[in-house]
């Protein structure tokens, strides 16, 4: 949950562990794994643009779209370095709901998990880092132009198509880059009052 205070980043912060769905698979094969693939947090209005890093699963894996909607919404947002005022919205209301609703299951059938090299996975690969950090970190992707195949790119839009249906939003393309502009506006507007 503190994560959700720090500022939005590009890539994952120095010595952070990335493993790959596949071996987090391996390892806790009875275990649901989830995953975040917006890599920030949005205000449940639209869909972010998602990190690579559900290319990495098996193609016989079942990724389940979830999608939460929180009521009250201002719960949802936080703007970094805000906690003060994020945690009286929270404590100020006296119930909170979640609303849950699930997609069927998507398969991901996408060249990377035939056995076909990807820039996401060489990169992923070709970068080992320290094993000091939590899994929390460890599925972090950066998805700039030309890093994903087309049909590695059908795949992350089906499950984006099923959360933007589930919740009744509309795709964006604003990503984690127009997420640190808006913080920084915020924070300049507000010291100026």
């Amino acid at each position: 949950m503190l994560r959700a205070f720090i500022e939005p980043q590009m890539a994952p912060r120095p010595k952070a562990r990335l493993v790959d769905l596949g071996a987090l698979l391996t390892q806790y094969p009875n275990r649901v794994i989830v995953v975040f693939p917006e890599c920030t947090t949005s205000n449940g209005r639209a869909i972010l643009p998602f990190s690579p890093s559900l290319l990495t699963a098996p193609p016989k894996t079942r990724v389940f779209p979830v999608h939460l909607r929180y009521s009250p919404a201002d719960i949802t947002t936080p703007i970094p370095n805000s906690f003060m005022t994020f945690f009286w919205n929270l404590c100020s209301k006296p119930t909170h709901c979640i609303r849950i609703r699930i997609a069927e299951a998507v398969y991901n059938t996408s060249p990377l998990t035939s056995g076909e090299p990807s820039s996401y996975r060489t990169n992923l690969l070709d970068n080992p880092t320290d094993d000091t950090a939590s899994s929390a970190d460890t599925l972090v992707g950066d998805e700039s132009e030309g890093s994903v195949t087309k049909e590695e790119k059908a795949f992350l839009d089906r499950i984006g198509e099923a959360l933007a249906r589930l919740g009744r939003v509309k795709r964006v393309g604003l990503g984690v880059k127009e997420k640190q502009d808006f913080v920084n506006n915020w924070t300049r507007s507000k010291k100026r009052r």
